[in-house]
């Protein structure tokens, strides 16, 4: 089956989807034992979510990468997860969506979410021919994600760091038998077009 070159695809249940990100050991720390985003954790600053763990992986390199040796799975409220697409703004003009380049610069401007499709990866973190969201949060976005979206968080480091051991063995089934199960998610029409989704 082809899959959609824009396409959100994560691991959801009725009410939450899961969303990933790498931190410093003492931003995960603090995070974990407060169940929730604590200082050193600075909310001042625009955070990227990731609902594609292979891409978390791609850019935290297994947890391996300085400043990203932590990976955290952040299960958020769908109500909020779809709040924050129906609010963002491509991070890249498009001219089938913005009049001209200015109208699209006020946008980003004002915009507390930026969408971002780059290359979704195989288990070896190859680039494949279909994309993976990345979604950035700032201001009034970023305050609802840590204050009211945030359900859950689980240090998931030993299962990066597992998967990557496999790879490294060259076990690719073993490794790939631990890979989290992301679906198609189904997004409203209207928060689709928004952030440029292929209809499912």
């Amino acid at each position: 089956m082809t899959v959609p070159r824009h396409q959100v695809r994560a691991a959801f249940t009725a009410d939450t989807v899961t969303v990933y990100q790498a931190y410093r050991p003492e931003i995960a720390d603090a995070a974990l034992a407060a169940g929730r985003f604590v200082p050193p954790f600075k909310r001042e600053r625009m955070t990227w979510i990731k609902p594609s763990f292979r891409w978390m992986m791609y850019r935290c390199g297994w947890a391996l990468k300085p400043g990203q040796e932590r990976v955290l799975a952040v299960e958020i409220t769908r109500a909020g997860f779809e709040w924050a697409l129906a609010h963002a703004c491509l991070s890249g003009y498009d001219p089938r969506r913005h009049p001209d380049r200015e109208s699209w610069r006020r946008q980003l401007r004002t915009s507390p979410v930026r969408v971002q499709w780059d290359p979704e990866r195989s288990l070896r973190l190859a680039p494949l021919p279909y994309r993976s969201v990345q979604v950035g949060l700032a201001g009034d976005a970023a305050r609802r994600y840590v204050d009211e979206w945030l359900v859950g968080l689980t240090d998931i480091t030993p299962l990066a760091r597992a998967v990557h051991a496999r790879l490294t063995a060259g076990d690719e089934p073993g490794a790939a038998a631990l890979l989290p199960v992301e679906r198609p998610y189904p997004l409203p029409a209207e928060v689709a077009q928004v952030v440029d989704a292929d209809p499912d």
